[in-house]
């Protein structure tokens, strides 16, 4: 489905490449029939934005609205999961499904990230590419409804996502409207300090513990083991911008 690999494209990290592709993605946007005219008109309206900015001030502001705080995260897990251990699992049994696939992807790309999965998603057939979708919609949602409230043109590329998913864009977002306005802002540098001093306290607990449990047991007493903190397992997303969704020329 070239559209899923157009929206791909757009939630990227916007490069040379991109803007360099604008006449061809217009034309891909243009000709798809899986949106409706309004979530085209919408998608292309994106995709001239992105192009007819400075693309240093556009690379900024994506890192911005995607790169501060969780909520507008492209990382599908990190709504799902978060930092709990299951979040392995997840990335494990997507992988999986990936090789499955014969889909290959770099050893640094995380395979929960959203224009990687829609990549993906792509080169599956119609129905599938459409459950695909359909499992995540209520994440697709959220960001569409999280997006609007900061009044961000993104919010286009997942309302196109739930459309083709079979959902209802508008009725979605509308559901999650009060919800969302009614969440506390992550992005700002209060916030942020928060969360960075939350993970340091984590960290100097899972190490504490660490040493503790390699130290001796006492005698007829058995060593309880500590679990296995989730700081151990990588999976910080090392910035969006390491994680192409691939070539335009492909669209």
């Amino acid at each position: 489905m070239q559209i899923l690999k157009v929206i791909s494209l757009l939630l990227d990290y916007p490069t040379e490449m991109l803007t360099g592709g604008r006449d061809e993605l217009e034309q891909a946007i243009i000709q798809s029939r899986e949106i409706s005219p309004k979530q085209r008109g919408a998608l292309f309206e994106l995709l001239e934005l992105i192009c007819a900015n400075d693309l240093m001030d556009g690379q900024e502001h994506y890192g911005a609205l995607f790169g501060r705080g969780r909520s507008l995260s492209l990382l599908l897990f990190e709504h799902v999961h978060g930092e709990s251990r299951d979040r392995g699992q997840a990335m494990v049994d997507m992988m999986a499904q990936y090789e499955a696939a014969g889909f290959a992807i770099g050893v640094k790309e995380l395979p929960d990230y959203i224009p990687l999965y829609l990549e993906f998603l792509s080169t599956r057939e119609e129905i599938e590419a459409r459950e695909g979708l359909a499992d995540v919609s209520h994440l697709l949602a959220l960001l569409a409804a999280r997006l609007e409230e900061r009044e961000s043109a993104y919010a286009s590329c997942f309302r196109a996502l739930l459309q083709i998913a079979g959902a209802e864009p508008h009725q979605a977002v509308a559901d999650l409207r009060a919800q969302v306005a009614a969440e506390p802002r992550d992005d700002s540098l209060e916030a942020l300090d928060k969360i960075w001093e939350e993970e340091a306290v984590d960290f100097l607990q899972a190490e504490q513990q660490d040493r503790c449990s390699s130290l001796p047991s006492a005698p007829g007493k058995a060593r309880e083991e500590s679990a296995v903190p989730l700081h151990w397992v990588d999976f910080q997303h090392e910035g969006l911008a390491a994680v192409p969704a691939g070539e335009v020329g492909n669209v």
